[in-house]
């Protein structure tokens, strides 16, 4: 049984979250916890807290303990962006975009058969 947790248009480029989610992959619930409290990164505050989300609803909706859970996926991608523009020389201007990003947290259940 799947649970999901979602973090929508976080302001961190999706590109710096993606350093910090495959340090935790398929870890189990509590290491990836311990893990995130170690890790010094701006992104990891919002990953603890989708990863803290998705834990209570495991909890609240689908009566599961923390122990048999583990980190089945976690995506990140692009989210919108904002276009903006650097002044330059000559009244020139530099173009760049600040970036957004989308993760999704899947937790699952641990089955008696595997260790």
């Amino acid at each position: 049984m799947e649970i999901v947790a979602k973090s929508q248009s976080v302001g961190i480029a999706p590109r710096k979250i993606r350093l910090i989610v495959d340090a935790i992959r398929k870890m189990s619930l509590e290491q990836a916890l311990n893990t995130l409290s170690t890790v010094n990164k701006r992104g990891t505050r919002v990953i603890y807290k989708t990863l803290k989300s998705a834990l209570a609803n495991a909890k609240n909706l689908k009566r599961q303990n923390q122990e048999n859970l583990f980190i089945k996926s976690i995506e990140v991608s692009g989210g919108s962006f904002l276009k903006r523009a650097k002044p330059s020389t000559r009244g020139r201007q530099h173009p760049y975009k600040k970036r957004t990003s989308h993760i999704k947290i899947v937790l699952e259940e641990k089955n008696g058969t595997k260790s």
